[in-house]
Order: C-alpha cells, then sequence, then structure tokens
C-alpha cells in the first residue's frame, strides 16, 4: 500500500481557527463580569462617609474594566450581541439585551 492512494488533505483545512469564543466561554465570562461588578459596587457602597443612621449610599459605578481572564474578543461578542454595552476607554456595562 503506497502513501498515493489517500487524498491529500489542505494544510489550511487542518489548522482552521474556531469562529470566535465559544457558548461556554461567553457563559463564563459574563458570570466573572457581573460577579466583579457586584464586587466593584459593593467596595464603592461600603466606603466611610454614609452616615451610620442613614440608609447607606448607592454607587455610581455603572461600567468597569472587564477581567482579563478573557480576551477582548469574548467582550466584543457580548458588546455585539447587546449583553454589555462599550462605554469607551476599555471599560463595559451591563447591556440593556
Amino acid at each position: 500500500m503506497s502513501d498515493t492512494d489517500e487524498p491529500d488533505e489542505d494544510p489550511d483545512d487542518a489548522t482552521e481557527a474556531p469562529e470566535g469564543p465559544t457558548r461556554e466561554q461567553l457563559k463564563r465570562a459574563m458570570k466573572a463580569f457581573r460577579k466583579r461588578m457586584k464586587l466593584m459596587r459593593l467596595d464603592d457602597e461600603s466606603r466611610v462617609g454614609g452616615g451610620p443612621m442613614s440608609g447607606g449610599r448607592s454607587s455610581g459605578i455603572a461600567a468597569i474594566t472587564p477581567p482579563n481572564q478573557y480576551p477582548t474578543e469574548v467582550w466584543e461578542e457580548l458588546a455585539r450581541q447587546g449583553r454589555l454595552k462599550y462605554s469607551g476607554n476599555g471599560m463595559y456595562e451591563i447591556g440593556s439585551g
């Protein structure tokens, strides 16, 4: 049996990159984003100055820099889907979708 019996494969077909981030990766990234947003807001609300007898104060944080364990393509895809909104300077906020 010789090697010429089998058709030659195009090397470009074998090394094709996947089309963007996976659904599971987007789901985990969104969960990490929400967790970081929650922690940033809690940290901001717990600062001194709300007054012990007051109802506290709400956080003014609307946008954050996303967690860096995911590539930029993940955040861009979530923004394209409307789940996040790009606020400029590398910051995102929760989208309306």
